[in-house]
C-alpha cells in the first residue's frame, strides 16, 4: 500500500532511532562517570544496596580513625608511665642505700631524703602534666567513678566496664573462703618441758613462702618467748606465731594457695607433756584445732606442711579468679579486682561490693555505635597519694615529715617503706602491661580487622555500582552503529512518500 498522510516506516525508524540514541547516551554517561548506576532508575535494588555499603565504608573508615587516635592516646599515657616507673626504680635504690644507716652520715641521709622528695614531686608532676588535647591521662580523669563501697571491701580496682544506664552494680559471691596456712604446735604446757634430758634442746625448722629458719629452744622457755622468736624472723619465713592454750599457733603471714607453713623437728629434746605434737586446724573452722594429731615430734623429721587456700567465687555472674583474698574477673564488659577484708573473705555469702557510676576511657572502635562496638579502659591516678594500698600505706608516706622518711626511719620502717615502693612498682607495671595489651591486642587487631572490612566492603560496592568498561565500550560501539543505521533508514523512510507522486502521472 502507498500512503502519504501517515508514513508508518518513518515512525518506526524514528522510534528505533530514539531508542538507539538513548542507549548511546547511557553508554556515554557510564563511561564518563565510571558508574553503572548513576540514578535510581538505572537499578533501584542495586542503588539501595550500594548506598548502604557506602555508608558502611564511611563508618568503617571513621572507626579506623578512632582506633588510630586511641593508639596515640595510649602511647602518650605509656610514655608518662614509663617515666614514673623509672623514678620508682630509682626510689627503690635510695631506700636500700639509706637502710645501711651505719655507713651514712646524717647529712647523707638528709641528701637522700631530698632526692626522695624530688622524686615524689616529679611523679606528681608527670601525673598531672601527661595529657592529650588537654585531657589529663594519668591524674584520674579516665579512672572509673565508684560509690557505695561495702565495708567488707578493703581495696578494689576497676580496669574496664561497659554498661548502659546510670550505674552498674558490682555483686560478688564468695563460694570458697580464703585461708592462711596453719599448724598448731602443741607443747603440753605453758613452758617448754624437756624432762630429764639435761643440756638438750628442742630444735625445729620453720618454713614458709619466703624462706626457712632453724630455731632452738631450751627447757623452761615460755610459749610467749617461743612465739616471739618465730615472729622475729617473720619477714624471712613468712610465718607468724601466737600463743594459744598450751601451744603455739603458726600461720602464714598472707592468705592463698601460694602460702604454706612447714615444721620439721630436727631434735625433739625429749619434750614431755599431754598431747604434744603437730596438729592441723579443722577444714570448716580455721580457728579450731583438729583433735586428731597430725604427727608426733618424733615422726616430724621429714616435715609437716599445711597450705593456704585462695578465695573462690563469682562477680556479676562471671566465674572469678581467686588469689589470696582477691576476686577478679576480666571480660569484654567488666574487668575488676576486689580485695575483701579477712572476715568477709572467710564468709560464704553475697557481697554488694560497689557501684560504678561512670568514668573510664571510652573508644568507639566499630562501625556500629552500640555497646558491643565500644571498648572501655580505666587509667588510674598515679599520684603519690594513690600508689600503694590502705594496708601497707601510700607512696607519699615516704616524704619529709611522714611516717617512712629515711632520716627518722628505723630498720622496720625501711622494710615497710620498701613494701610500699614494691607495691607502687607492681601497680604501675601492671597498668603499663594492661595498656600495652589493650594497644596490641585490641587496638592493633581492630585496625587490621577494620582495614580488611573496608577492602571487602568497597569491593562489594564496586561490583554493584561501578561500570564494566569493556562491556560499556562494546555497548557504545554497538549503539553508535545502530544510531548511524537508524538515521540512514529514517532518511529512506522519509523519501518513500515521494514515490507515490509518480502514480499521479
Amino acid at each position: 500500500m502507498s500512503r502519504i498522510n501517515t508514513n508508518i516506516s518513518s515512525l518506526v525508524a524514528q522510534r528505533v532511532l530514539g531508542a538507539n540514541n538513548q542507549n548511546l547516551g547511557f553508554s556515554l554517561e557510564r563511561l564518563s562517570t565510571g558508574l553503572r548506576i548513576n540514578r535510581g532508575k538505572d537499578d533501584p535494588a542495586g542503588l539501595i544496596a550500594s548506598e548502604n555499603l557506602r555508608s558502611e565504608i564511611t563508618s568503617l573508615n571513621a572507626a579506623i580513625n578512632n582506633s588510630e587516635r586511641a593508639d596515640q592516646v595510649i602511647n602518650i599515657a605509656e610514655g608518662g608511665l614509663q617515666e614514673v616507673s623509672n623514678l620508682l626504680t630509682e626510689l627503690q635504690g635510695l631506700l636500700t642505700s639509706s637502710a645501711s644507716s651505719a655507713g651514712l652520715s646524717d647529712s647523707e641521709k638528709e641528701a637522700n631524703q631530698l632526692q626522695i622528695d624530688s622524686i615524689l614531686q616529679t611523679i606528681d608532676r608527670v601525673a598531672s602534666s601527661t595529657s592529650f588535647h588537654g585531657s589529663k591521662l594519668l591524674s584520674g580523669n579516665f579512672d572509673y567513678q565508684v560509690n557505695n563501697v561495702a565495708s567488707g571491701v578493703s581495696d578494689f580496682r576497676v580496669n574496664g566496664a561497659k554498661f548502659e544506664g546510670a550505674s552498674l552494680a558490682v555483686e560478688a559471691i564468695v563460694t570458697q573462703s580464703a585461708q592462711q596456712a596453719g599448724l598448731y604446735l602443741s607443747l603440753g604446757c605453758t613452758s617448754l618441758n624437756l624432762g630429764s634430758s639435761t643440756g638438750s634442746a628442742f630444735t625445729i625448722e620453720i618454713a614458709g613462702a619466703k624462706g626457712t629458719r632453724e630455731l632452738q629452744f631450751s627447757s623452761s622457755q615460755t610459749l610467749t618467748s617461743i612465739a616471739a622468736a618465730v615472729n622475729t624472723f617473720s619477714d624471712v619465713t613468712g610465718v607468724t606465731a601466737v600463743t594459744s592454750g598450751t601451744g603455739v599457733t603458726l600461720r602464714s603471714s598472707e592468705f592463698g594457695s601460694d602460702e604454706y607453713v612447714s615444721v620439721t623437728v630436727v631434735q625433739t629434746g625429749g619434750v614431755t607433756g599431754t598431747n604434744v605434737g603437730l596438729y592441723n586446724f579443722q577444714a570448716g573452722d580455721a580457728t579450731a584445732v583438729n583433735g586428731t594429731i597430725s604427727s608426733t615430734f618424733a615422726n616430724a623429721t621429714n616435715g609437716v606442711r599445711d597450705d593456704g587456700q585462695d578465695i573462690g567465687g563469682a562477680i556479676n555472674g562471671l566465674l572469678a579468679t581467686g588469689k589470696g583474698k582477691e576476686l577478679s574477673v576480666n571480660s569484654d564488659f567488666l574487668d575488676v579486682a576486689i580485695t575483701l577484708d579477712t572476715g568477709t573473705a572467710q564468709t560464704l555469702a553475697n557481697v554488694s561490693a560497689f557501684s560504678i557510676t561512670g568514668g573510664g576511657a571510652d573508644f568507639q572502635l566499630a562501625s556500629d555505635v552500640n555497646i558491643a562496638g565500644k571498648v572501655s579502659i580505666g587509667i588510674q591516678d598515679v599520684a603519690v597519694r594513690k600508689l600503694g594500698t590502705s594496708d601497707l600505706g601510700f607512696l607519699d608516706d615516704l616524704g619529709s615529715g611522714k611516717d617512712f622518711n629515711v632520716v627518722d626511719a628505723s630498720s622496720a620502717d625501711f622494710s615497710s617503706a620498701q613494701k610500699i615502693v614494691d607495691e607502687a612498682i607492681e601497680q604501675v607495671s601492671s597498668m603499663r602491661g594492661r595498656l600495652g595489651a589493650f594497644q596490641k591486642n585490641v587496638i592493633g587487631a581492630t585496625i587490621r580487622s577494620l582495614g580488611v572490612a573496608v577492602e571487602n566492603t568497597a569491593a562489594a560496592e564496586s561490583t554493584i555500582r561501578d561500570a564494566d568498561f569493556a562491556k560499556e565500550t562494546a555497548g557504545l560501539t554497538r549503539s553508535q552503529i545502530l544510531v548511524a543505521a537508524s538515521t540512514n533508514v529514517l532518511a529512506l523512510a522519509n523519501q518513500a512518500p515521494q514515490n507515490v507522486l509518480q502514480l499521479l502521472g
